[in-house]
Parts: structure tokens; C-alpha cells; sequence
């Protein structure tokens, strides 16, 4: 016998405008809509006064990754957590290829850490690290499969060269993928880190951190990196944009005719570099990659975001705990970069956007929900509220006043970026897939999510 639940009073939320209407659903499904629905049998969720949101999605996120030598505080079981309880009933985690690994072998990988494991439904991304035509071929393999979507990386350990990346770009096009790219210019950074080093004797200063990783050698990685799609002529994702000096660089791309997307996360918008100068080592707490900006630069990206030129809003969930963040106690360069954020962004972008009038409830649903699920080939399934979709459902109470605070998160970093934080709206119930999974950041049933072929 499939539940069945009417959802009355509510205000559904669409990329496109809102509609009061009464949601059936029955099972995992959304069964009908409309006014006054009536159905036997069925519970009648009172959600008078609310907003009814689909599940949000988080396509950037790195839950289990080995790195630095450590592997990150959240695995699939909190970090999902974290995600749901916020209302993100979605994730594409990146699997990442290690050199000498094949794809299958990767992604076989990603499955271990993950299935059975996950509070929230999560789909992958494929990062890929090694390429040769072995590889090349087994790509084939990969897309039929259900992955459309690689990541590249033009710093660290598993950076391509120019030519790797015009070939990987060339056999996604073949096979009707796309790509997303970490782009900063590694010669850059390097040669920055050395100057610290000669200058100081040492690199313990963790305000001396944004300067190796300058708003330059982003926007030079981006020219590059869309100069190379440009000759292969296909559509590509710049990913965690950061700088408005990067953001330059897109706009003139797309004036001749190219087509770039634009991912950006809650923290460049809300938080800046500034941040590098807390003392007794809670700078290192902020140590993520890109770095924090100027606010200057936030005001470039909210902009972006209120004129519709940003297409997403993921996190770049990547935590650890400040013991792992000590490892870079006499030399910040040995700190593993990344923050928690999987709980807050939806609250952050309703509060810091909608709230204060900066962004429409429209847009919140398109760059949390509805784009990446159309981005990454989710959609309708995911993404929208409307008949034969899942049933995931947040109900938002816009009047819910409530305070960030590691004391009640489900992340296991530790600490919270923005504690003390007040905000106003909060997800108050969250169903994936038609069951209540969360209500008010608690976790009621753990552990029901699914692999999602994308």
C-alpha cells in the first residue's frame, strides 16, 4: 500500500513564477496538482503560510576525498546528512580518478564510499586525473553508463596541461558530456609560495594565503581554459567563481558567442579575506580554494546573480575538522583547503537573497534546484514540483528565526564558518522521494538515499 499525502495551503516555488496549489503525492512520486485536491486515504500535510520548494540540489560537493593526507570530515554519512537537513535532497559528489586508475575502477571507488550510506538521493561527476587513449576509450563506457558530467582541474597534483584538456573537451563533445573546471594558474601559485617562503623564512601567516592564490591567476586560468573550448567549440562550466576580475573574463567570452556557466558558492558571496587575519589558528578555518575574496568581489557575483548571468549556487562541500586544518600549523601550504557548507546555503541564499530583496523566490529555485537539475540531466525527475517528478519536497517557513551553530549541526567539521549567525527561513520539513527525512535540521530516518544515473 503506497502513502499518499495531499500538501495543502502551501505556495509551490517554480523556476518561473508561484502557484497555490494543493500537491498529491502518492508513494515517490507527485501524482497531481492543483486547487482543493481531494484523494481517499490520503494524510493532509497542513503547509498554510509555507513555501513549497523541490529538493535542492548540490552539484559540487566532496564527501569522502582523500587529500593533503587526510580524507575529509564528512563522509557520505554526515556530509549527507548536513545536506538534507537543510533541504538538499540532491548531491553530485565528485568521484575522483587517481593516476593509474581506470574510470570504472574510480567510480567502483566512489560506490564503496557511498551506497548505502547517503541521507539524500546523490548522483557523480567524474574527476578525471589520468588520460591516455585507454582512458579516452573507456569514456564511451562511463557515459552510457548514466555520467555526463567530468571535472578538470588546472592546479594541484592532478592538474592537466593544455593539451590534456583540449583533448578530454574534444572526446566529451564526442560523447555529448560536458566539463566543469577548477581553473588557477598553478605556475602562479607555486612561484607566489616561494616568494613567501624567501621573504619570511616560513609560511605560518595565514594572512599571507590569498596573495599565493592572487584574483589573476584565476582569471588567467579562466581565459585559458575558455580559449581551449572555444577551439572545440562546445559549451563548458566554470566552477566555485570567485573574483569579479574572473566573472570580466566570462562576459567577454560570451560576447563572442561562447557558452559558459557560471557556478558560485554561498561563501564568496557572504564571506571575505578578511577572515585570513583571525587569530589563535582560526584563520586556517577558512583556508579554501579559490581563497575568500574582496568584498568588492561579492558585490560583482550578487550582481551576476540578480541579473541572471550566474546559473548555480553549489557549496564546495569539502570539511575538516581543526585538528586536520593544524597540519598546517608551521606552513599553511601543508593546510587541506576546504570548508563545511552543506547545511546553511539554501538558509543563507533565502536570508542574504530573497530576504533581503536581492533575489526572487524564482531565482533561489532555479540556482539551487531547477538549473543544475536541468545542467546535469536530472530533470524532471528532479528540479521541479509538478506531476510524475519525485517527490521531494521542502516545506519553507519563511518566518523561522534560528542561529548557525556547531553545537547543532550534522556536519562533522567541528566548527561553523558563520556561527553565531541569526537567519530568518529555514527548511521545516524535508521529504525525499515522499518521506519525511528531516524536520527543523533533526534527522528522522538515516541512510535513504540512491544512486541517481544522470
Amino acid at each position: 500500500m503506497k502513502m499518499k499525502r495531499i500538501f495543502k495551503g502551501g505556495t509551490v516555488v517554480t523556476g518561473s513564477g508561484l502557484k497555490q496549489v494543493d500537491l498529491l503525492v502518492k508513494g515517490e512520486k507527485i501524482l497531481a496538482e492543483g486547487e482543493d485536491l481531494n484523494y481517499k486515504d490520503a494524510e493532509i500535510v497542513d503547509v498554510t503560510g509555507k513555501y513549497l520548494f523541490p529538493g535542492f540540489i548540490d552539484a559540487h560537493t566532496h564527501m569522502a576525498l582523500e587529500v593533503s593526507g587526510t580524507i575529509t570530515a564528512d563522509k557520505f554519512e554526515t556530509g549527507t546528512k548536513a545536506e538534507i537537513s537543510g533541504g538538499t535532497t540532491c548531491i553530485i559528489d565528485f568521484a575522483t580518478q587517481e593516476k593509474g586508475e581506470t574510470l570504472k575502477q574510480a567510480l567502483e571507488h566512489w560506490h564503496t564510499k557511498s551506497d548505502g550510506k547517503s541521507s539524500c538521493d546523490y548522483a557523480f561527476h567524474l574527476a578525471i586525473g589520468d588520460w591516455n587513449q585507454e582512458i579516452s576509450r573507456e569514456l564511451e563506457e562511463v557515459v552510457k553508463g548514466g555520467i555526463s558530467s567530468f571535472k578538470l582541474y588546472m592546479t594541484y597534483d592532478n592538474r592537466v596541461d593544455d593539451e590534456t584538456m583540449y583533448e578530454i573537451l574534444t572526446r566529451v563533445k564526442e560523447l555529448g558530456g560536458i566539463v566543469g573546471v577548477h581553473c588557477e594558474n598553478h605556475g602562479i601559485i607555486q612561484a607566489r609560495l616561494k616568494e613567501v617562503l624567501e621573504e619570511k623564512g616560513n609560511r605560518k601567516d595565514v594572512s599571507d594565503y590569498p596573495g599565493t592564490r592572487p584574483a589573476a591567476a584565476e582569471a588567467e586560468a579562466v581565459n585559458r581554459f575558455l580559449a581551449i573550448a572555444r577551439c572545440v567549440d562546445t559549451p563548458v562550466i566554470v566552477v566555485h567563481l570567485s573574483t569579479a576580475e574572473g566573472y570580466e573574463v566570462i562576459e567577454h567570452a560570451r560576447a563572442n558567442g561562447q557558452v559558459v556557466y557560471i557556478e558560485t558558492c554561498p561563501q564568496y558571496l557572504l564571506m571575505d579575506e578578511s577572515r585570513y587575519d583571525l587569530p589563535d589558528g582560526k584563520a586556517r578555518n577558512y583556508m579554501i580554494a579559490p581563497p575568500l575574496r574582496t568584498v568588492s568581489d561579492q558585490e560583482v557575483l550578487w550582481h551576476a546573480l540578480e541579473t541572471d548571468r550566474i546559473q548555480t549556487i553549489a557549496t564546495d562541500h569539502c570539511s575538516f575538522t581543526e585538528e586536520q586544518k593544524r597540519a598546517g600549523e608551521e606552513d599553511f601550504s601543508k593546510t587541506p583547503c576546504g570548508m563545511p557548507g552543506a547545511e546553511e546555503r539554501p538558509a543563507l541564499i533565502y536570508h542574504y537573497g530573497v530576504g533581503t530583496g536581492r533575489l526572487s523566490l524564482e531565482q533561489m529555485c532555479r540556482y539551487l534546484a531547477e538549473t543544475p537539475a536541468r545542467q546535469y540531466h536530472l530533470y524532471p525527475r528532479k528540479g521541479v514540483l509538478e506531476p510524475g517528478s519525485d517527490a521531494d519536497i521542502v516545506v519553507w517557513d519563511p518566518e523561522m528565526v534560528w542561529t548557525l551553530s556547531k553545537e547543532t549541526q550534522q556536519s562533522a567539521a567541528g566548527y561553523c564558518p558563520l556561527e553565531g549567525t541569526q537567519l530568518k527561513g529555514r527548511a521545516q520539513q524535508v521529504y525525499l522521494r515522499g518521506e519525511l527525512i528531516a524536520e527543523n535540521g533533526q534527522i528522522l530516518k538515516e541512510n535513504q538515499g540512491i544512486y541517481i544515473l544522470h
